[in-house]
């Protein structure tokens, strides 16, 4: 599992169990006991890790380095939302099985309730109205993130409904957590999750993520080259400069929000930059046909770590793409021109495409690898039968791999390299949405 999920879960572990410990256990039925701490410990892993989620949500720039990049930070996030989920689903579970407790041991034995009163009382009862309809919400919301067929934007639009369903879920277990934890570690920890948590939704609400990493311009030029690909320029008022390898949030209609996608330039240091877009869904196939020079256009970052910088000199490279996964690895070469021959790295570039013949980035590949003596070119097309294996990569005993593409075909390969007793390092482009 994900460290940083794993770590997150091990302390609410640790401060439940601590709570468990050193608190007198009420007398009452081991059934019905077993039943309300599980209650309590499914309840405080899913709001964690929700926690988590909201918190990973505003883009965290602070965090690309320990997590490898902001690719990894929306993985964390998601991987934090399906968990929680399924932690939520559980607790409502282990609530629903009071009825069956009822039936086969009886109602004696039960855990005392915590008394309240006046508006205590009536807030109990709203956060637990509040959680019931929560958790269904958050259940519908997970069939539809899994189910990839669902249009991305009626998802995202309904995305934009967790921070409002975050706020509901962390009323609930701040109102039903029971008083004793509110002096012990639990309570302190559970205190800090909300905090972090309410921080995360609110930013979202507020439209504040990603807010000072914001660039406004104009579309300078749109370029299609084949029908399933769309070059894009565009000229920004202000931007940061990126590196090599990086992407940004790019907003070309407020309507339907920002999608990622690699930077495919070098910085120039005039605050133009490129895309090239692949259509993988409704609607990137139709942006060839909206986009028009002089069109708005909002882009956010620069965000990864994708970066040629982090090349090791001391490993021979090999620089992997599959499809459009090119892309980074057009801005390493773009990159790449300005340098004196003895600082470009050795490496082999292996690009596989559906049809080496028709590829319009072949003879771009082509061009700036000819100004490159140290980078080899190796083009694989699947219509002409060559398959990129683990055979083809040589000696990678000392190797780096930068692996930009389909996740199938990195699997295929790292699957192969283990088999042959060899596991290099395997830096991989990781980024999704959904």
């Amino acid at each position: 599992m994900n460290p940083l999920l794993s770590t997150l879960l091990l302390l609410v572990g640790l401060a439940w169990g601590a709570d468990v410990l050193t608190q007198p256990l009420p007398d009452a039925h081991p059934l019905w006991l077993a039943r309300q701490e599980g209650l309590y410990l499914s309840g405080l892993m899913s709001i964690a890790l929700m926690s988590l989620g909201m918190l990973l949500a505003t883009r965290p720039v602070w965090l690309e380095k320990p997590l490898d990049g902001m690719d990894r930070i929306y993985r964390s996030h998601k991987w934090a939302g399906i968990l929680a989920i399924g932690f939520a689903a559980t607790h409502w579970l282990i609530e629903m099985s009071g009825d069956i407790l009822k039936s086969t041991i009886g109602r004696e034995g039960r855990v005392p309730k915590e008394k309240f009163t006046g508006l205590a009382e009536v807030l109990r009862d709203l956060a637990k109205d509040l959680g019931e309809w929560a958790i269904y919400f958050a259940l519908a919301m997970l069939v539809i993130s899994l189910w990839k067929r669902f249009p991305y934007r009626a998802w995202q639009l309904l995305h934009r409904a967790m921070p409002l369903l975050y706020l509901a879920l962390g009323f609930h277990a701040a109102m039903l957590a029971p008083r004793d934890y509110w002096t012990q570690p639990v309570g302190a920890l559970l205190a800090v999750l909300l905090v972090v948590g309410a921080y995360g939704a609110l930013r979202a609400l507020l439209g504040g993520i990603g807010r000072a990493r914001r660039s406004t311009g104009e579309i300078l030029d749109v370029d299609s080259t084949t029908a399933d690909v769309t070059g894009v320029r565009c000229r920004l008022n202000t931007w940061p400069g990126h590196r090599p390898g990086q992407f940004a949030f790019v907003t070309f209609d407020p309507r339907e929000g920002a999608h990622p996608f690699t930077l495919a330039s070098a910085d120039r240091g005039d605050h133009t930059v490129d895309f090239q877009i692949k259509a993988l869904g409704d609607y990137t196939r139709k942006l060839a046909g909206r986009l028009k020079p002089g069109q708005k256009v909002q882009v956010e970052g620069p965000y990864g770590r994708f970066d040629l910088a982090r090349c090791r000199p001391d490993a021979r490279q090999i620089w992997i793409a599959g499809g459009i996964g090119i892309t980074p690895f057009l801005a390493w070469l773009e990159a790449l021109q300005s340098r004196p021959a003895a600082d470009v790295p050795p490496a082999s570039l292996h690009y596989c495409t559906r049809d080496r013949a028709a590829d319009p980035f072949v003879a771009r590949l082509e061009n700036l690898c000819a100004g490159l003596p140290g980078v080899s070119l190796h083009v694989h097309g699947a219509q002409q039968g060559e398959r990129l294996g683990a055979a083809a990569l040589g000696d990678t005993r000392q190797a780096e791999i930068w692996f930009c593409g389909p996740g199938g075909l990195a699997d295929s390969l790292r699957g192969e390299l283990a088999s042959l007793g060899r596991r290099p390092r395997f830096h991989q482009e990781a980024f999704e949405m959904r």
